[in-house]
Protein backbone atom coordinates (compact mmCIF):
# COMPACT_ATOMS: atom_id res chain seq x y z
CA UNK A 1 0.00 0.00 0.00
CA UNK A 2 1.52 3.35 -1.00
CA UNK A 3 1.58 6.71 1.05
CA UNK A 4 -1.39 7.63 -0.39
CA UNK A 5 -3.62 4.97 -0.14
CA UNK A 6 -2.77 4.81 2.99
CA UNK A 7 -4.06 8.05 3.80
CA UNK A 8 -7.10 8.01 2.05
CA UNK A 9 -8.01 4.56 3.75
CA UNK A 10 -7.26 6.69 7.52
CA UNK A 11 -9.14 9.30 5.98
CA UNK A 12 -12.45 7.38 5.47
CA UNK A 13 -12.11 5.10 8.06
CA UNK A 14 -11.62 8.30 10.22
CA UNK A 15 -14.90 9.63 8.90
CA UNK A 16 -16.55 6.27 9.79
CA UNK A 17 -15.19 6.38 13.52
CA UNK A 18 -16.05 9.67 13.84
CA UNK A 19 -19.84 9.15 13.17
CA UNK A 20 -19.97 7.94 17.07
CA UNK A 21 -18.54 11.01 18.46
CA UNK A 22 -20.80 13.01 16.28
CA UNK A 23 -23.85 10.76 17.26
CA UNK A 24 -23.10 11.25 20.94
CA UNK A 25 -21.54 14.87 21.38
CA UNK A 26 -23.81 16.71 18.87
CA UNK A 27 -27.12 16.56 20.99
CA UNK A 28 -25.40 16.86 24.42
CA UNK A 29 -26.25 21.09 24.39
CA UNK A 30 -30.03 19.86 23.76
CA UNK A 31 -30.61 17.64 26.76
CA UNK A 32 -32.41 20.70 28.30
CA UNK A 33 -34.46 21.48 25.21
CA UNK A 34 -35.45 18.33 24.25
CA UNK A 35 -36.57 17.41 28.55
CA UNK A 36 -38.75 20.65 27.99
CA UNK A 37 -39.90 19.57 24.21
CA UNK A 38 -41.00 16.18 25.27
CA UNK A 39 -42.44 17.21 28.45
CA UNK A 40 -39.77 14.77 31.03
CA UNK A 41 -37.04 15.22 32.62
CA UNK A 42 -32.92 15.25 32.19
CA UNK A 43 -32.75 12.26 33.71
CA UNK A 44 -34.86 10.49 31.41
CA UNK A 45 -33.20 12.06 28.42
CA UNK A 46 -29.63 10.80 29.52
CA UNK A 47 -31.02 7.15 29.21
CA UNK A 48 -31.10 8.05 25.69
CA UNK A 49 -27.30 8.20 25.86
CA UNK A 50 -27.12 4.68 28.02
CA UNK A 51 -29.41 3.07 25.75
CA UNK A 52 -26.97 4.28 22.40
CA UNK A 53 -24.33 3.05 24.43
CA UNK A 54 -25.85 -0.45 25.45
CA UNK A 55 -26.63 -0.70 21.66
CA UNK A 56 -23.35 -0.51 20.53
CA UNK A 57 -21.81 -2.68 23.57
CA UNK A 58 -24.23 -5.82 21.93
CA UNK A 59 -24.20 -4.74 18.19
CA UNK A 60 -20.71 -4.69 17.92
CA UNK A 61 -20.47 -8.71 19.57
CA UNK A 62 -23.12 -9.25 15.92
CA UNK A 63 -20.71 -7.47 13.74
CA UNK A 64 -17.50 -9.37 14.40
CA UNK A 65 -18.22 -12.54 12.75
CA UNK A 66 -20.43 -11.20 10.12
CA UNK A 67 -17.52 -9.32 9.48
CA UNK A 68 -14.74 -12.25 9.17
CA UNK A 69 -17.81 -14.08 7.15
CA UNK A 70 -19.02 -11.72 4.82
CA UNK A 71 -15.64 -9.21 4.31
CA UNK A 72 -15.69 -5.21 5.87
CA UNK A 73 -17.31 -3.47 3.17
CA UNK A 74 -21.16 -5.03 2.61
CA UNK A 75 -21.66 -5.18 7.14
CA UNK A 76 -20.75 -1.27 6.84
CA UNK A 77 -23.04 -0.31 4.46
CA UNK A 78 -25.45 -2.13 5.84
CA UNK A 79 -25.04 -1.07 9.42
CA UNK A 80 -25.12 2.85 7.95
CA UNK A 81 -27.80 2.43 6.24
CA UNK A 82 -29.98 0.97 9.73
CA UNK A 83 -28.65 3.83 11.05
CA UNK A 84 -29.22 6.34 8.75
CA UNK A 85 -33.34 4.72 9.19
CA UNK A 86 -33.24 5.11 13.08
CA UNK A 87 -31.66 8.51 13.07
CA UNK A 88 -35.00 9.81 10.91
CA UNK A 89 -36.93 8.10 13.41
CA UNK A 90 -35.34 10.12 16.23
CA UNK A 91 -35.67 13.22 14.36
CA UNK A 92 -39.58 12.08 14.41
CA UNK A 93 -39.73 10.74 17.77
CA UNK A 94 -43.25 12.22 19.69
CA UNK A 95 -42.09 10.56 22.89
CA UNK A 96 -38.69 10.46 25.22
CA UNK A 97 -39.29 6.69 24.99
CA UNK A 98 -39.42 6.72 21.24
CA UNK A 99 -36.27 8.34 21.78
CA UNK A 100 -34.93 5.91 23.97
CA UNK A 101 -35.26 2.98 21.88
CA UNK A 102 -34.84 4.85 18.46
CA UNK A 103 -31.28 5.49 20.11
CA UNK A 104 -30.45 2.13 20.62
CA UNK A 105 -31.57 1.05 17.02
CA UNK A 106 -29.34 3.75 15.90
CA UNK A 107 -26.43 2.50 17.67
CA UNK A 108 -27.25 -1.02 16.42
CA UNK A 109 -26.56 0.52 13.06
CA UNK A 110 -23.79 3.11 13.63
CA UNK A 111 -21.43 0.20 15.42
CA UNK A 112 -20.64 -1.43 12.08
CA UNK A 113 -18.71 1.22 11.26
CA UNK A 114 -16.58 0.94 14.94
CA UNK A 115 -16.05 -2.51 14.62
CA UNK A 116 -15.11 -2.47 10.57
CA UNK A 117 -13.05 0.64 10.71
CA UNK A 118 -10.30 -0.65 13.83
CA UNK A 119 -10.65 -4.88 11.80
CA UNK A 120 -9.61 -2.51 8.29
CA UNK A 121 -6.48 -0.94 10.22
CA UNK A 122 -5.22 -4.75 11.46
CA UNK A 123 -5.73 -5.91 8.16
CA UNK A 124 -3.32 -3.15 6.69
CA UNK A 125 -0.88 -2.86 9.65
CA UNK A 126 1.54 -4.66 11.92
CA UNK A 127 2.18 -4.43 15.42
CA UNK A 128 3.48 -0.25 15.89
CA UNK A 129 2.09 0.41 13.21
CA UNK A 130 -1.16 0.08 13.56
CA UNK A 131 -0.69 2.04 16.74
CA UNK A 132 0.15 4.71 14.61
CA UNK A 133 -2.62 4.34 12.32
CA UNK A 134 -5.03 4.25 15.51
CA UNK A 135 -3.64 7.55 16.18
CA UNK A 136 -3.97 9.10 12.71
CA UNK A 137 -7.70 7.90 13.10
CA UNK A 138 -8.34 9.71 15.82
CA UNK A 139 -6.50 12.87 14.23
CA UNK A 140 -9.10 12.67 12.19
CA UNK A 141 -12.33 11.51 14.20
CA UNK A 142 -10.92 14.14 16.69
CA UNK A 143 -12.43 16.57 14.68
CA UNK A 144 -16.08 15.05 15.69
CA UNK A 145 -15.80 16.12 19.72
CA UNK A 146 -14.39 19.33 18.82
CA UNK A 147 -17.00 20.94 15.83
CA UNK A 148 -19.96 18.20 17.22
CA UNK A 149 -21.10 20.22 20.51
CA UNK A 150 -20.46 23.81 19.03
CA UNK A 151 -22.49 22.63 15.93
CA UNK A 152 -25.25 21.03 17.72
CA UNK A 153 -25.50 24.14 20.12
CA UNK A 154 -25.83 26.21 16.62
CA UNK A 155 -29.01 24.07 15.19
CA UNK A 156 -30.38 23.49 18.75
CA UNK A 157 -30.47 27.07 19.28
CA UNK A 158 -31.78 28.09 15.60
CA UNK A 159 -33.58 25.14 14.49
CA UNK A 160 -34.48 22.87 17.73
CA UNK A 161 -33.07 19.39 18.67
CA UNK A 162 -34.36 17.94 16.24
CA UNK A 163 -32.31 19.74 13.42
CA UNK A 164 -29.10 17.55 14.95
CA UNK A 165 -30.80 14.62 14.22
CA UNK A 166 -31.44 15.51 10.92
CA UNK A 167 -27.65 16.59 9.70
CA UNK A 168 -27.20 13.43 11.06
CA UNK A 169 -28.79 11.90 8.41
CA UNK A 170 -27.57 14.08 5.44
CA UNK A 171 -23.41 13.12 7.02
CA UNK A 172 -24.30 9.20 6.79
CA UNK A 173 -25.64 9.61 3.41
CA UNK A 174 -22.43 11.48 1.99
CA UNK A 175 -20.56 8.64 3.85
CA UNK A 176 -22.47 5.84 2.53
CA UNK A 177 -21.59 7.15 -0.87
CA UNK A 178 -18.02 7.90 -0.40
CA UNK A 179 -17.44 4.26 0.85
CA UNK A 180 -18.94 2.73 -2.10
CA UNK A 181 -17.10 4.62 -4.28
CA UNK A 182 -13.79 4.83 -2.37
CA UNK A 183 -13.08 2.11 0.34
CA UNK A 184 -11.58 -1.01 -1.32
CA UNK A 185 -12.59 -4.62 0.35
CA UNK A 186 -9.62 -5.38 2.96
CA UNK A 187 -10.78 -9.26 3.41
CA UNK A 188 -12.50 -11.73 0.95
CA UNK A 189 -15.08 -13.88 2.24
CA UNK A 190 -14.81 -16.53 4.39
CA UNK A 191 -17.25 -19.61 4.44
CA UNK A 192 -15.13 -20.82 7.11
CA UNK A 193 -16.25 -18.89 9.65
CA UNK A 194 -19.48 -20.16 11.29
CA UNK A 195 -22.34 -18.10 12.08
CA UNK A 196 -23.81 -20.46 13.87
CA UNK A 197 -24.37 -19.40 17.72
CA UNK A 198 -22.63 -21.82 19.48
CA UNK A 199 -19.72 -21.67 17.01
CA UNK A 200 -19.68 -17.93 17.48
CA UNK A 201 -19.63 -18.13 20.94
CA UNK A 202 -16.60 -20.44 20.98
CA UNK A 203 -14.84 -18.16 18.85
CA UNK A 204 -14.95 -15.04 21.23
CA UNK A 205 -14.39 -17.97 24.17
CA UNK A 206 -11.43 -18.54 22.31
CA UNK A 207 -9.99 -14.47 21.82
CA UNK A 208 -10.67 -14.29 25.24
CA UNK A 209 -8.37 -17.05 25.66
CA UNK A 210 -5.42 -14.93 25.01
CA UNK A 211 -3.80 -12.82 27.85
CA UNK A 212 -2.64 -10.31 26.46
CA UNK A 213 -6.13 -9.37 24.70
CA UNK A 214 -7.83 -9.97 28.14
CA UNK A 215 -5.17 -7.17 29.85
CA UNK A 216 -5.52 -4.63 27.64
CA UNK A 217 -9.16 -4.37 26.53
CA UNK A 218 -9.49 -4.44 30.33
CA UNK A 219 -7.42 -0.96 30.97
CA UNK A 220 -8.83 0.14 27.71
CA UNK A 221 -12.46 -0.07 28.73
CA UNK A 222 -11.85 1.87 32.28
CA UNK A 223 -10.14 4.28 29.63
CA UNK A 224 -13.26 4.20 27.59
CA UNK A 225 -15.43 4.32 31.11
CA UNK A 226 -13.51 7.17 32.03
CA UNK A 227 -13.94 9.26 28.94
CA UNK A 228 -18.08 8.45 28.98
CA UNK A 229 -18.39 9.43 32.43
CA UNK A 230 -17.03 13.09 31.44
CA UNK A 231 -19.19 13.28 28.25
CA UNK A 232 -22.12 12.20 30.42
CA UNK A 233 -22.10 14.64 32.77
CA UNK A 234 -20.22 17.12 31.34
CA UNK A 235 -23.46 19.19 30.15
CA UNK A 236 -24.73 19.09 33.69
CA UNK A 237 -21.48 20.49 35.26
CA UNK A 238 -20.48 23.26 32.68
CA UNK A 239 -24.30 24.22 32.30
CA UNK A 240 -25.56 23.95 35.79
CA UNK A 241 -23.16 23.53 38.09
CA UNK A 242 -20.26 26.31 36.63
CA UNK A 243 -23.46 28.23 34.26
CA UNK A 244 -21.76 28.07 31.15
CA UNK A 245 -24.27 28.89 28.28
CA UNK A 246 -25.07 25.69 25.73
CA UNK A 247 -22.06 27.41 23.14
CA UNK A 248 -19.10 27.87 25.52
CA UNK A 249 -20.03 24.66 26.80
CA UNK A 250 -19.46 23.54 23.20
CA UNK A 251 -16.15 25.49 23.34
CA UNK A 252 -15.02 24.22 26.48
CA UNK A 253 -16.05 20.60 25.37
CA UNK A 254 -14.09 20.75 21.98
CA UNK A 255 -10.74 22.47 23.74
CA UNK A 256 -10.60 19.33 26.23
CA UNK A 257 -11.16 16.78 23.05
CA UNK A 258 -8.19 18.62 21.49
CA UNK A 259 -5.92 17.36 24.36
CA UNK A 260 -7.30 13.93 23.30
CA UNK A 261 -5.97 14.51 19.73
CA UNK A 262 -3.39 15.91 20.44
CA UNK A 263 -2.20 13.36 23.07
CA UNK A 264 -2.95 11.23 20.42
CA UNK A 265 -0.30 13.07 17.69
CA UNK A 266 2.51 13.10 20.14
CA UNK A 267 2.04 9.37 20.47
CA UNK A 268 2.71 8.82 17.38
CA UNK A 269 5.66 10.50 16.82
CA UNK A 270 7.09 8.41 20.49
CA UNK A 271 5.91 5.13 19.18
CA UNK A 272 8.72 6.31 16.40
CA UNK A 273 11.05 5.89 19.43
CA UNK A 274 9.89 4.24 22.35
CA UNK A 275 8.19 0.94 23.37
CA UNK A 276 4.87 0.70 23.06
CA UNK A 277 3.66 -0.90 26.33
CA UNK A 278 6.04 1.60 28.22
CA UNK A 279 4.81 4.61 26.85
CA UNK A 280 1.15 3.29 27.76
CA UNK A 281 2.00 2.48 30.94
CA UNK A 282 3.84 5.85 31.58
CA UNK A 283 0.53 8.00 30.54
CA UNK A 284 -1.76 5.72 32.44
CA UNK A 285 0.06 6.91 35.49
CA UNK A 286 -0.03 10.47 34.53
CA UNK A 287 -3.98 10.07 34.59
CA UNK A 288 -4.28 8.47 37.55
CA UNK A 289 -1.53 11.62 38.75
CA UNK A 290 -4.36 14.04 37.45
CA UNK A 291 -7.34 11.87 38.66
CA UNK A 292 -5.98 12.26 42.37
CA UNK A 293 -4.58 15.85 41.83
CA UNK A 294 -8.72 16.87 40.49
CA UNK A 295 -9.63 14.81 44.33
CA UNK A 296 -6.87 16.64 46.57
CA UNK A 297 -8.21 20.05 45.16
CA UNK A 298 -11.74 19.85 45.19
CA UNK A 299 -11.54 18.42 48.89
CA UNK A 300 -9.45 21.61 49.49
CA UNK A 301 -12.32 23.51 47.93
CA UNK A 302 -10.10 25.35 45.47
CA UNK A 303 -11.44 23.56 42.42
CA UNK A 304 -12.69 27.10 40.59
CA UNK A 305 -13.97 26.19 37.01
CA UNK A 306 -10.80 27.23 34.98
CA UNK A 307 -8.44 25.10 36.70
CA UNK A 308 -10.96 22.35 36.38
CA UNK A 309 -10.52 22.61 32.54
CA UNK A 310 -6.91 22.64 32.72
CA UNK A 311 -7.03 19.63 34.68
CA UNK A 312 -9.53 17.46 32.30
CA UNK A 313 -7.10 18.96 29.27
CA UNK A 314 -4.06 16.88 30.99
CA UNK A 315 -6.39 13.52 31.58
CA UNK A 316 -7.76 13.56 28.17
CA UNK A 317 -3.95 14.29 26.71
CA UNK A 318 -3.44 11.47 28.57
CA UNK A 319 -6.00 9.48 27.57
CA UNK A 320 -4.92 10.22 23.90
CA UNK A 321 -1.91 7.79 25.01
CA UNK A 322 -3.63 4.76 26.35
CA UNK A 323 -6.66 4.92 24.08
CA UNK A 324 -4.96 3.99 21.27
CA UNK A 325 -2.29 2.18 22.49
CA UNK A 326 -4.67 -0.27 24.43
CA UNK A 327 -6.18 -0.67 21.30
CA UNK A 328 -3.37 -1.91 18.74
CA UNK A 329 -2.01 -3.99 21.87
CA UNK A 330 -5.33 -5.68 22.63
CA UNK A 331 -5.87 -6.51 18.22
CA UNK A 332 -2.15 -7.32 17.66
CA UNK A 333 -2.52 -11.10 18.36
CA UNK A 334 -5.21 -12.12 15.56
CA UNK A 335 -4.90 -11.59 11.88
CA UNK A 336 -7.81 -14.03 10.62
CA UNK A 337 -9.95 -12.94 13.29
CA UNK A 338 -9.75 -9.89 13.43
CA UNK A 339 -13.33 -9.10 13.30
CA UNK A 340 -13.99 -11.11 16.03
CA UNK A 341 -11.46 -9.65 18.07
CA UNK A 342 -12.19 -6.09 16.82
CA UNK A 343 -16.13 -6.79 18.33
CA UNK A 344 -15.17 -7.85 21.24
CA UNK A 345 -12.71 -4.70 22.33
CA UNK A 346 -15.47 -2.30 21.19
CA UNK A 347 -18.31 -4.28 23.02
CA UNK A 348 -16.21 -3.90 26.17
CA UNK A 349 -15.09 -0.87 25.87
CA UNK A 350 -19.22 0.23 25.16
CA UNK A 351 -20.64 -1.68 28.11
CA UNK A 352 -18.02 0.06 29.99
CA UNK A 353 -19.04 3.37 28.86
CA UNK A 354 -22.77 2.20 29.58
CA UNK A 355 -22.07 1.38 33.15
CA UNK A 356 -20.13 4.64 33.75
CA UNK A 357 -22.82 6.87 31.71
CA UNK A 358 -25.23 4.65 34.38
CA UNK A 359 -23.27 5.45 37.36
CA UNK A 360 -23.05 8.98 36.91
CA UNK A 361 -27.00 9.07 36.80
CA UNK A 362 -27.62 6.82 40.04
CA UNK A 363 -25.03 8.51 41.85
CA UNK A 364 -25.63 12.31 40.54
CA UNK A 365 -26.21 14.56 43.63
CA UNK A 366 -25.74 17.99 41.99
CA UNK A 367 -21.55 17.86 42.30
CA UNK A 368 -18.26 17.10 40.38
CA UNK A 369 -17.71 14.51 42.73
CA UNK A 370 -18.90 11.27 40.96
CA UNK A 371 -17.50 12.14 37.72
CA UNK A 372 -13.85 12.49 39.32
CA UNK A 373 -14.46 9.61 41.56
CA UNK A 374 -14.93 7.48 38.62
CA UNK A 375 -11.95 9.16 36.95
CA UNK A 376 -9.59 8.59 39.54
CA UNK A 377 -11.06 5.57 40.31
CA UNK A 378 -10.56 3.82 36.66
CA UNK A 379 -6.97 5.97 36.05
CA UNK A 380 -5.46 4.07 39.11
CA UNK A 381 -6.87 0.38 38.52
CA UNK A 382 -5.23 1.07 34.79
CA UNK A 383 -2.14 2.10 36.28
CA UNK A 384 -2.11 -0.63 38.40
CA UNK A 385 -3.25 -3.74 35.97
CA UNK A 386 -0.59 -2.34 33.55
CA UNK A 387 2.43 -1.99 35.87
CA UNK A 388 1.83 -5.41 37.25
CA UNK A 389 1.69 -7.11 33.83
CA UNK A 390 5.11 -4.90 32.61
CA UNK A 391 6.51 -6.56 35.87
CA UNK A 392 5.16 -10.14 34.76
CA UNK A 393 6.68 -9.41 31.16
CA UNK A 394 10.21 -8.32 33.22
CA UNK A 395 10.55 -10.93 35.13
CA UNK A 396 9.63 -13.65 32.28
CA UNK A 397 12.34 -12.15 30.11
CA UNK A 398 14.62 -11.75 32.67
CA UNK A 399 15.94 -8.31 31.24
Amino acid sequence: MSKKQENILLLILGFVAALGPFSIDMYLPGFRAIAKDLDTDISQVALTLSSYFVGISVGQLVYGPILDRYGRKKPLLFGLTLYTIATIGCAMAPNVEWLIALRFIMALGGCAGMVASRAIIRDNFEAENTARAFSSLILVMGVAPIIAPSLGGYLIESYGWRSVFVCLVIITLILIAVIMRFLDESKSKDKGVSLRPVQVAKAYWKVMGNKQFVIYTITGSLATGAMFAYITDSSFIFMEVFNFEPRAYGLVFGGNASGFILGSQVNRWLLKRYNLEKITLFFAFGMSLVGLSLIVIYSLNQLHPYLFITLLFMFMFCLGFVNPNTTALSLHPFTNNAGIASALVGSFRMFAGAIAAAAIGFFHNGTIVPMILILTGASVIIASVLWKASKSTFEATGS
